[in-house]
Order: C-alpha cells, then structure tokens, then sequence
C-alpha cells in the first residue's frame, strides 16, 4: 500500500508530518465525504465556445444515509 504524509506529527510543532496509510485516508474520506468540483473552458482565440462546471460528492452510503430511528413496542 502507498504511503502519504498528510497528518500532522504532534500538536507542539503542526508543520511536521507523519506518514498516512492511504487505505486510512480513504477509510476517512468515505467516513465523512468530500466533493470535489472543477470548471473546464474551452476556447478559440480567446473566445471561450464551452463552459462545463463538475461537482462530484464521494462518500459512503452510511455517511449520507440519515440514522434510523429506533422502534419502541
């Protein structure tokens, strides 16, 4: 598996870092959610033709899904 350093190492100094197994960073990321978005432009001569705007939400099912209630008998 690959290996980021995006976590901070401690609290005293927060610009050193520690490294992430990603299979934790995507254990994170489906646990909360992220959306990702993005413009693209296509243009001739300066003369924007297309403008296409991407949003994107990656998540689990059970981070979007409202929790249940529970039955009382």
């Amino acid at each position: 598996m690959g290996v980021t350093t995006l976590a901070p190492n401690s609290a005293d100094d927060p610009l050193t870092y520690r490294p992430v197994a990603l299979v934790d960073l995507l254990d994170r990321v489906l646990a909360t959610g992220v959306v990702i978005t993005g413009d693209i432009t296509l243009a001739i001569a300066d003369i924007d033709l297309v403008r296409v705007s991407l949003r994107a939400l990656i998540a689990s099912v059970g981070a979007l899904a409202p929790p249940e209630a529970e039955a009382t008998p």
